[in-house]
């Protein structure tokens, strides 16, 4: 078991290192984008970030600042990869939404990182919503599933309880998620994923997407990612994205 175990979690490395695309910006990229003054409109209005698959609410942090710099309300949410599957998950991000919200919240938007983005999904795809719900942004989001997941849920998915989930397979949970209806859906790529590629990312209910440079795993640390949130929590589009990449 012992032996398993070390497998397992060779492989989860494998999945979050920078060989499969998480390499960290380039010099250029770790520029600070220019801040967004203090929209008074975001106060009272709270976002909820999501990381990823073995991740943690830390690495969501430079999300966080930027974002409490805008003024919003952040609730970063938390959650063990090993302990469940999306359902459960996403009911423990339920619990924590609400648990959140206030009389004086005038909207609740999410901003998800990979599996993170799913567990949104499965929550605005209940029979009730929180209240209250305005625009999502998801970051490198394996929508359709993921050819990764495929290769590795059998080997590591009696540890990391989501993946089995996450195949591209149509009985796989994330494929049999229903359409989200009625919330304003922006979805961020990246162009060297070898983790979720990019045509893994899109929905059809999107209302827009966009790539940038860079790979999977460190995406969310991003000043073009992080700027590119801000733009669409403002205005449910991504603005001033320069040239645009060409998929694959």
């Amino acid at each position: 078991m012992r032996r398993a175990r070390s497998v397992v979690l060779v492989v989860a490395a494998l999945l979050l290192s920078p060989a499969h695309g998480g390499g960290l910006p380039s010099q250029a990229a770790r520029t600070a984008a220019a801040p967004v003054a203090r929209d008074t409109a975001a106060r009272h209005e709270l976002v909820v970030l999501v990381h990823g698959m073995g991740r943690s609410s830390f690495s969501m942090r430079p999300l966080a600042k930027a974002l409490e710099d805008d003024g919003y309300e952040v609730l970063s949410f938390g959650y063990s990869s090993y302990c469940c599957g999306i359902p459960e998950l996403g009911s423990r991000l339920r619990a924590a939404v609400d648990a959140r919200i206030t009389g004086d919240i005038g909207a609740v938007h999410f901003v998800a990182h990979s599996l993170g983005g799913i567990l949104v999904r499965w929550l605005l795809t209940r029979d009730t919503l929180p209240p209250h719900v305005g625009r999502v942004v998801m970051l490198a989001p394996p929508n359709q599933g993921a050819a990764s997941a495929d290769r590795y849920a059998g080997l590591a998915g009696w540890l990391l309880r989501p993946m089995d989930g996450l195949r591209t397979d149509s009985s796989s949970t994330v494929r049999q998620l229903p359409p989200v209806r009625g919330v304003e859906i922006g979805i961020i790529a990246a162009r060297d994923d070898r983790t979720v590629r990019v045509m893994e990312t899109h929905l059809d209910e999107e209302s827009a997407h966009i790539m940038v440079g860079g790979g999977h795993t460190f995406i969310m640390r991003r000043p073009d990612v992080i700027e590119r949130t801000r733009e669409f929590l403002r205005s449910g589009t991504f603005a001033n994205t320069g040239s645009p990449v060409p998929e694959p």
